[in-house]
């Protein structure tokens, strides 16, 4: 394994970075709201990530996506972040960690 390689982040570490990014309406993190689908860590220090959105349309999507890409720059070794929102499969609350749901009844969430 070469040096360059050693220092580029785990898919867990990209994750971690990411609980900091949040949905402007909701209370919980996107990782634990369960939008985040895929992290790939390519060896040139390019990070793919493949998220979703509560819904189609939603008008928070720029931000998300620019505090997702700051979130993961942040990570020695990374060079760049593409993040991709898909709609397929389409999010729902069964998604969402223990974490997450926790989370969203402290809120009073029924979920």
């Amino acid at each position: 394994m070469d040096e360059a390689r050693k220092e580029l982040p785990t898919k867990e570490e990209i994750l971690e970075a990411l609980k900091v990014v949040y949905d402007p309406e909701i209370p919980v993190n996107i990782v634990d709201l369960g939008l985040v689908y895929d992290v790939e860590v390519h060896e040139n220090g390019v990070v793919d990530i493949t998220m979703t959105l509560t819904a189609i349309g939603c008008p928070a999507q720029d931000v998300v996506k620019a505090d997702a890409e700051m979130a993961v720059m942040r990570l020695p070794g990374v060079q760049g972040v593409n993040v991709e929102f898909v709609w397929t499969p389409p999010w729902t609350p069964a998604r969402m960690t223990e974490e997450g749901k926790r989370m969203m009844r402290m809120f009073g969430f029924n979920v």
